[in-house]
Formats: C-alpha cells, structure tokens, sequence
C-alpha cells in the first residue's frame, strides 16, 4: 500500500462515515415503520422472522468476514457489504408479501454484517489507537444521529408517502459511499501462507444460527416456544454440539478463522464479555422505553419519537465527547466504568416509574440513559483493537462484533419473556382483586366489544383504537372504560419496570467485569504512514517470494 496522505484519509473516512450511516439509519427507520408494513403486506405471524432473520445473516457475516478481510484486506469486503446492503434494500421495497420481505431482509442483513465488521477494521488499517479514539467516537456518535433522526423520518415517510420509500430513500448515500471507497480505497495483496478455514467457518455458522433462533424463538405468545419445550433444547444442544467441534477444528487447522490465542490476552477476553452484558443490558432498556411511552403514558408515535430524542442526542454528544478524550489521553478505562454505573443507575431509575410518573422525569432518566451509553459505547471495540497484533484486527473486530450481536439478541429474547411474564402474572392477580371488590359491570355489547381490546395489552400501543372504542360507548360506560384502560396500563408499568431492573442486574455485571480491564495505553505514532508501508511492504515480498 502506498503511503497515504492525511487528505486522502480523511475521503476514505467520509467514505466509511457514510457507509456506516447508511446501514445505521437504515436500521432505525424501519423500526419504526415496521408495523405500518406488516399492515401492508399481511403476515403478521411472520413479524418477527423479518427482525430475527436480519440479525442471523447480520451475525454470521460480520464473523465470518473478519477473518477473511485480515487475509484480502479490507476493500472487497466493504464494497460487497455495501453492494449487498443496497441489493437488499432495493428489493425489499419491492416486496409482494410477508415471504418476499423476509428473503430480501436476509441480504440486507448479510451486507450490514460485512459493513459493521469491515468498518470499524478499515479504521485500525488507517489509524493508530490513540488517532483511532477521535473516529471510534465519531462513528459511536453516527449511531446516535441515526437513532435520531431514524424514527422521526420513518414515521413521517409511512404517514405521508409509499412505505417503500422507508428502504429507498438512502439508496443515493449508498451509491455515493460505494463510489468513494471504490476510487480511494487502497488496494491490498492477499497475505501468503494463509488459508481459508471453511470446515470452523461451517461449525461456527451451525452455532450462532442455532443459538439465536433459540432465544427468538423462546417465550411466551403467538409463534413462541416454552423455554423447556422439545424444540428450543434441540436448538441449545445443537449449538453446543456444533461448539464443540469448532473448538476442536481451531486447535488443528493451519490458519483458524478465529485463533483461540487471543483469549489467553486479558484485555480481549474481558472487553468482549463487558461488550456482551453491555449489548444485552442496553438493548432490554431501548427496545421498551418506547412501549413505556406509548402503551403506559398513552403518547403518540410521532410525540414518543421527541420524548426519547434527548436520550439519543446525549449517546452522539457523549461518544464523540468520549473519543476526542481518549485520542488526547490515550487513557479509557475510568471513563468506561463510570458511563456503565450511569447507565446501570439510570435503569435502576427507571424501575421505580409508575403510570403517574411525570413525563419530565422520565425524560430526564433517558438522558441519563444516554450519556452513560454515549461515554461506554466507543471504549471497548477500541481496546480490542488496541491489545492485539495489527494482522488480527480484522478477526478481533469480528469477535467483538459478534459477542455485541449475540448480547443484544440474548437480552431482548430473556426480557421479553420476562416482560410477558410479568404482565401475565399482574394481569391474574389485579383481575383477582377486581373481581372479589367490584360490583357487577352492566352488560352492554358496546361495552363488551371495546373490552376485548384489552385480551391483548399491545392494544394499548394503538392510540387511534383505544380512543375510537371510547368515543363509541355511552357516557355513563366511559368511566367503566377509562378504569379498565388504568388497569392494563398499570399492569403494563408493572411489566416493562422488570425489564428495566433485568436490565440494570445485568448492566451491573458489565460494571464489575470492567474493573478487570487492564489500561494499556493507547498506542500513538507519528509514523503511522511508515508502519502501514512496512506491513504491506511485507506482504507484497511474501507474495512476489
């Protein structure tokens, strides 16, 4: 590779910034608009396997091509995912029905794997550690802007235009980002004397895909099985047999996909378990602040999407705050510990919310939320990055990018069955203590009709229908109504606060864990260009040898 000046670094890294923000907001903007779609297309027993199946693909790419990109270099693998990312954007939204959504999402997910995982690589390629914190905030605080502007644009596209619109509408970005790494991206020859694992590749993909659809697939609701039921033990001890094996293959091939060496290094090994119970705390809080807003406060969309935007200003603001500190310092691990008792604090905050819970407040726990995910977030890829040898960062990025993936997917699936649990089991109790205190509710068929609204407590996420059931029913029935309407929303509370205290347990144990982290310094060099020269100066003589 030849030496790059600082001009043409900084093309790649707007390059890279617009990849990565186009997958990202991609992501937020159909979370969004989902519900609006599945309305469209029909299929609604099918919702889940459109979220689950872009996470399989998503996970199995991104580790699969960390090895790879380590051995042919980073710019195939970037114009692939980016390539694939867009491929499946533009069918999706050409989708006929459910199935079609569902396969096109498969290859969305498999080109936002490549991109996470090549990404945050491309940046240790181009960067030393310490130059690398300023852009490692940077791209944090991409997610932040994503998570942003996402929801509002979403809702506003499924509310004004064509839903297709919602996966077309940053196609341009992506052509453009494509063209810039395309034209400025260094070339790199392919490393001599490694090969490609494909039999630990073929056992890795037979763990994780296993293993994910196990806790998808486990819980209570429609197309859901019982944690002990013949199905979801099947998944678990396949992937376990599947594990096993591709240890043993590890320990005899050439060249692992994944070299179990790196484990034996402290800092990696400890970054990857905090990035997991990180992930996996998180992601419980985020996923259900929105139920909290909308079925327990009775918010709008278009409104919630304002109420949790100070939340996502704070991760930007933080994370790019976050960055430019560690690349003047080189230091990070005070900083990190601190971002993850605010975050783990913030969720104990949010436990103790009830329905009367005024909104400023709930406002002001978010922002908490924000600004300890913000100062958290940018750290620990980055210390991956920093402990290993410059020929693995590529498999090491991978690595943290799956044990991120696989936390996210854990904690969602074990809170949401909490979650339904705990609704389930408030729901008994409450209609319990109702029926042995109240007298008999007069028998009305508009009545009876709009209480059925409440056999199923994601009613309460449609304010149109709940406002439309009320309007409908006499004045002295409303009250019955407004009562019943405070009941679920109660039992609601009840449900989505175990998730936040699920959530801060586990948080808690990225905090402890985090006290294990070794601070190695940041590396800085002024020499950045020779050292690139030197590596691949020493690949092109391996390959011309």
């Amino acid at each position: 590779m030849e030496h790059l000046t600082e001009k043409r670094k900084m093309t790649i890294m707007i390059a890279i910034i617009a990849s990565m923000f186009f997958a990202a907001i991609n992501q937020t903007i159909i979370g969004i608009a989902m519900p609006r779609i599945i309305a469209k297309l029909g299929g609604m027993e099918y919702y889940s396997w459109a979220i689950t199946i872009y996470l399989l693909t998503s996970t199995v790419a991104s580790v699969l091509i960390g090895k790879l990109s380590d051995i042919y270099g980073r710019k195939p693998f970037i114009l692939t995912g980016i390539g694939l990312f867009m491929l499946g954007a533009f069918l999706s939204g050409l989708s006929g029905d459910i199935l079609h959504l569902i396969t096109f999402r498969a290859i969305q997910g498999a080109g936002a794997g490549i991109i996470m995982s090549t990404v945050f690589t491309a940046i240790g390629d181009l960067y030393e550690p310490r130059e690398r914190a300023k852009w490692t905030g940077v791209m944090s605080a991409v997610f932040g802007l994503s998570s942003v502007a996402g929801p509002l644009l979403g809702g506003y596209i499924v509310d004004h235009l064509d839903w297709r619109w919602v996966f077309w509408i940053f196609l341009p970005l992506g052509i453009l980002a494509f063209v810039l790494i395309l034209i400025n991206f260094p070339k790199v020859g392919k490393r001599q004397g490694e090969s490609v694992d494909y039999l630990g590749s073929l056992f890795m993909t037979l763990t994780i895909v296993p293993l994910l659809l196990a806790f998808s697939w486990a819980g209570d609701g429609p197309n859901k099985y019982a944690w002990g039921s013949l199905q979801i033990l099947s998944l678990f001890a396949g992937a376990v047999v599947a594990l096993a094996l591709f240890l043993l293959v590890q320990t005899k091939v050439k060249s692992p996909m994944l070299p179990l060496g790196l484990f034996k290094n402290s800092v990696f090994t400890v970054s990857n378990l905090v990035g997991f119970f990180l992930n996996a705390g998180m992601m419980g809080a985020i996923i259900y602040v929105p139920f909290y807003v909308q079925g327990v406060k009775g918010i709008s969309p278009t409104m919630a999407g304002y109420v949790t935007m100070p939340m996502s200003i704070a991760m930007l603001l933080t994370s790019a705050f976050v960055g430019s500190f560690m690349s003047r310092t080189g230091k990070y691990k005070k900083i990190a510990i601190v971002g993850l008792a605010l975050m783990t604090g913030a969720m104990v905050l949010m436990y103790f919310m009830v329905p009367s819970t005024p909104l400023y407040q709930l406002i002001l726990y978010m922002l908490l939320l924000g600004l300890g995910i913000g100062a958290a977030m940018p750290v620990f890829s980055l210390t991956v990055q920093n402990a290993v040898k410059p020929q693995q960062l590529g498999v090491a990025t991978a690595t943290s990018q799956l044990f991120r993936n696989l936390g996210a997917t854990i904690g969602i699936s074990v809170m949401g069955s909490l979650m339904s649990a705990a609704i389930g089991r408030k729901m008994t109790e409450m209609s319990a203590a109702a029926g042995a205190a109240k007298p008999a509710v007069p028998s009305d068929p508009a009545l009876a009709e709009s209480m059925a609204l409440f056999s199923n407590p994601q009613n309460l996420l449609d304010q149109p229908k709940i406002e439309a059931a009320l309007k409908g029913l006499p004045a002295e029935l409303q009250p019955v109504f407004e009562s019943m309407l405070n009941t679920i929303r109660e039992a609601m509370s009840y449900a989505i606060s175990t998730t936040f205290l699920a959530g801060a347990i586990i948080a808690s144990a990225a905090v402890l864990i985090a006290f294990f982290l070794k601070e190695i310094p940041l590396r800085s060099s002024k020499a950045m260009g020779q050292k690139v020269v030197q590596v691949h100066a020493e690949r092109k003589s391996s390959a011309e040898g």
